[in-house]
């Protein structure tokens, strides 16, 4: 999973290189040549219109994981199991799919996130050609906003070459999340199934280092993009709130999982978050201020390519996929 490095090439040079090597790899069978399982198919985008402004949804793949994975107590498993059902979800897997948001505006495209490149699940690795059906060479990307650095976040920073898949953009990431992942307390304090994760944000990271803006919540990192406190999952998670004109949009990485717990058992511990009472509390402050202002959302892992809004019924929050 340990990334080789990154070709020392710059500008037009690196574009036109890029270019070069991924036409190889298509011609001779990518999955072949780049040593991975076959990718699977990606699903189409969605688009959201915002004036000037256009959201692309795209399709990373998808995880697949067993739904008691979900919660750290086995006494709500019965609980859980129950709200699936009336969800017309598996009470045994969990299948989250991994969409990644675009914004295109006249002098910027900014991805938020690039998903888990060729190194982490054959599933999911899509990015670069979701980006090529719409047309969109990443050499043009000018941002990439980290809401977190997960793997299946972040581990898409290199192409199948080890090199930028993303060679002229800006980096933005929260302060707090790079030392994180960063630190050595991280590295000495992880415990064994957690490593291969430290290790491939630690060999990632300082690639973007001498080009990575730092930021704040509550600051608008970019044009209209504000950064809003979401911490818990990981020590400098962010989620985004895009503002063009009256419309409003927020990207919340993982903030909100899940399509029913997440909304309707808010205050659930969950075992992938790190800090569980500032996870809460970001799950409840984010859903309030969803509702409250009939805000759309984009879900990195919720379905119908995670657009959505919440809804209130009988005391409880609702996800109300479109």
């Amino acid at each position: 999973m340990i990334a080789a490095g990154i070709y020392k090439v710059t500008g037009e040079n690196m574009k036109h290189q890029n270019q070069q090597r991924r036409m190889l790899l298509k011609s001779m069978g990518g999955a072949v040549l780049a040593g991975v399982l076959p990718r699977v198919a990606f699903s189409s985008s969605r688009t959201i219109p915002m004036g000037e402004t256009i959201l692309h949804v795209l399709s990373d793949g998808y995880l697949s994981l067993p739904a008691n994975r979900l919660f750290d107590s086995p006494e709500r498993a019965d609980e859980a199991a129950v709200l699936f059902e009336q969800a017309g979800l598996s009470t045994e897997e969990f299948s989250p799919p991994l969409n990644i948001t675009l914004l295109q505006s006249e002098d910027k495209l900014v991805l938020f996130d690039l998903g888990s490149g060729s190194q982490f699940l054959d599933t999911a690795g899509l990015l670069p050609s979701a980006l090529e059906s719409i047309e969109v060479d990443p050499a043009d990307v000018t941002d990439v906003v980290f809401t977190h650095a997960h793997p299946d976040h972040c581990w898409g920073l290199l192409d199948d070459f080890d090199d930028l898949l993303c060679p002229e953009a800006t980096y933005h990431m929260h302060g707090k999340e790079f030392d994180h992942w960063m630190s050595e307390d991280t590295l000495n304090n992880s415990d064994e199934g957690s490593l291969a994760m430290v290790a491939g944000a630690r060999n990632r990271l300082p690639l973007i280092e001498d080009r990575l803006q730092r930021f704040n919540w509550g600051d608008e990192l970019l044009p209209g993009v504000e950064a809003v406190d979401s911490r818990g999952h990981t020590p400098g998670h962010t989620s985004f709130a895009i503002h063009q004109g009256n419309d409003s949009v927020m990207v919340l990485g993982d903030a909100l999982i899940h399509p029913v717990l997440s909304f309707q058992r808010p205050d659930w511990p969950w075992i992938t978050d790190q800090n569980t009472d500032d996870a809460v509390a970001t799950r409840k402050r984010l859903l309030d201020r969803l509702f409250t202002d009939k805000m759309q959302m984009i879900g990195y892992h919720l379905p119908e390519s995670g657009v959505g809004s919440v809804e209130q019924h009988e005391g409880n929050y609702h996800y109300v996929a479109g």
